[in-house]
């Protein structure tokens, strides 16, 4: 009897601690649940980017909050005396237009300017161009317009199709995994340009009218593979001023005083070369009639001097 009173009294007393135990089993893997849902959600769900910290110790504001680029100087068609357009190539590998270049990743606090055009257009702040079949073709005269799905998919790699088996019912499907931007691959920029001898003010002056980026890629098809240059799009510069007014060039001598990529250009703070300017043989490029590197180079030495030349020749001494 006593014995039976001792079993019944550890019985009750047990009882509260084997519940207390069990929820608190449950209640720690209802959290580790928790925890692996999450954890598998933070590569499916967009980072929160609201109400972030800043870079530094204090807010930069100065180029996001700029008001509008520096504006031209107003030209009248009766004061043009001269003017030529021509094509420069900019190649972004070299030292001075790796701000061009970089970032080839995604960054909080600065963007390529590839990035930028890119994201001015995902955003309809711009327009996209065609740039139609390659270098010479009217692609550069802003004549067709291209959608968000055609720009996307030219920046990108290939969409591909993967198989996937289904872990409950072993049913296997095909998805699309969509295909990653190029941004390393963007090698060169085209800058098309126009310059003009004001006759009002007596100043040979250059306005830029479209910027082109170009992706480099290997076809591996064929003996030693091919180097292939393609056109992403063109933008209008004009129109693109507003969008790259208010993005950061990054600086790499000082961190508390940055242009924007506006700036950069209007300041001529790059390297190029010219590949082409108009004439008469259906605007062909210097590559067209001139075969080899070093002739390309010094083609394009002799365009770049005829226009300074023309400037220095309309004055009387």
């Amino acid at each position: 009897m006593q014995v039976r009173l001792f079993l019944l009294v550890s019985i009750v007393l047990m009882s509260p601690l084997c519940l207390l135990a069990q929820l608190r089993g449950a209640n720690a893997g209802t959290n580790r649940a928790q925890v692996s849902m999450e954890v598998a959600n933070m590569d499916t769900v967009a980072p929160d980017t609201a109400n972030m910290p800043p870079i530094g110790f204090y807010e930069r504001t100065t180029i996001p909050e700029k008001l509008r680029p520096v504006p031209y100087t107003y030209v009248r068609e009766a004061d043009v005396l001269w003017s030529k357009i021509i094509w420069r190539m900019i190649d972004l590998r070299q030292k001075i237009n790796l701000t061009l270049y970089y970032p080839t990743v995604r960054m909080r606090d600065r963007k390529s300017l590839t990035q930028a055009l890119y994201d001015g257009i995902m955003n309809k702040e711009i327009y996209a161009y065609d740039p139609l079949p390659g270098l010479t073709s009217p692609g550069d005269e802003f004549v067709k317009r291209m959608t968000l799905d055609e720009v996307r998919n030219n920046m990108s790699t290939e969409t591909q199709e993967v198989q996937q088996t289904d872990m409950n019912t072993g049913q296997v499907r095909t998805i699309q995994v969509q295909g990653e931007l190029r941004w390393k691959d963007v090698k060169q920029i085209i800058v098309k340009e126009e310059w003009f001898f004001d006759s009002k003010r007596s100043v040979l002056e250059v306005r830029v009218l479209g910027l082109c980026p170009v992706l480099e890629e290997f076809d591996i098809i064929g003996a030693g593979g091919q180097l292939k240059r393609i056109p992403a799009f063109w933008v209008y510069y004009p129109e693109a001023r507003s969008v790259l007014t208010h993005t950061a060039a990054f600086n790499n001598r000082n961190d508390a005083q940055s242009s924007s990529f506006d700036d950069l250009i209007f300041k001529r703070r790059f390297d190029s070369y010219i590949i082409r300017e108009t004439n008469e043989y259906n605007n062909r490029t210097v590559s067209d009639y001139k075969k080899g590197g070093i002739p390309n180079m010094l083609e394009s030495e002799r365009i770049h001097y005829d226009i300074f030349n023309t400037e220095h020749d309309l004055w009387e001494f």
